[in-house]
């Protein structure tokens, strides 16, 4: 019942704001085409509801064909540009995912959309970490207010898990007023590190066989300089 009613704040809310902003929209639209070529709009394919592809909007803030040199970008990244190092460190750049709740495609608050292939594509996903699909993606969400761009994906996902086994109206609105508290701080709204780093299967294997053969390397040459070093005592 909650995410029907959920469903139709988001659109109202979406509406509304949409209305109220638009002029300030216009005028950093304006500012991104005088200072660099390009589209004011940056699209991009992300998984939504139920693992299905969406295109999800936001006001461009780096350089166009910025994404060829990497999913990260910090706050000395030469591939932000100056409009983009405002917008971003304010969240605008966000804003016009308002148009995506419109389309159904997200919700204020949810686990935030994912790249089609980061942290890792949809099938690596485990059976668990895919619950974070069983809703709208949302603007803000569970993990956001909980480190936001400094916590390691695998952490992040834990998160977004718990927020969707505790849905509730109560918990949207902690979400929500601890996000506007961040967004007017500007707090974790810069990478620190490539937070998408895992352990893969095998991952200790590998480094256990490489270890072992390091050892084994270092018995032979030991065991060789024994040997010597016994023949020239003799």
């Amino acid at each position: 019942m909650y995410l029907i009613i959920k469903r139709v704040m988001d659109f109202v809310l979406a509406l509304l704001g949409l209305i109220i902003i638009s002029p300030f929209l216009l005028i950093i639209a304006i500012a991104i085409k005088i200072e660099s070529k390009g589209p004011v709009i940056f699209k991009q394919d992300r998984l939504g509801l139920n693992g299905k592809i969406f295109t999800i909007y936001k006001l461009r803030s780096m350089l166009v064909g910025a994404e060829k040199g990497g999913v990260y970008s910090t706050d000395t990244d030469a591939r932000v540009t100056k409009v983009g190092k405002f917008i971003r460190a304010a969240s605008i750049d966000e804003l016009p995912q308002f148009m995506n709740i419109l389309k159904g495609d997200m919700a204020i608050i949810g686990p935030r959309p994912t790249l089609t292939y980061h942290p890792w594509p949809l099938e690596e996903y485990t059976i668990e970490q895919r619950k974070r699909f069983n809703v709208r993606p949302g603007v803000s969400g569970w993990a956001q207010i909980n480190g936001r761009k400094d916590v390691q994906w695998d952490k992040r996902i834990e998160f977004d898990v718990w927020y969707v086994n505790n849905l509730s109206f109560t918990l949207d609105m902690k979400i929500l007023f601890k996000t506007v508290i961040k967004v007017l701080t500007m707090q974790d709204n810069v990478n620190v590190t490539e937070t998408a780093k895992r352990t893969t299967p095998g991952t200790f294997e590998a480094e256990a066989a490489a270890t072992t053969e390091i050892n084994n390397d270092s018995v032979v040459m030991l065991n060789a300089i024994k040997i010597d070093v016994h023949n020239k005592q003799a």
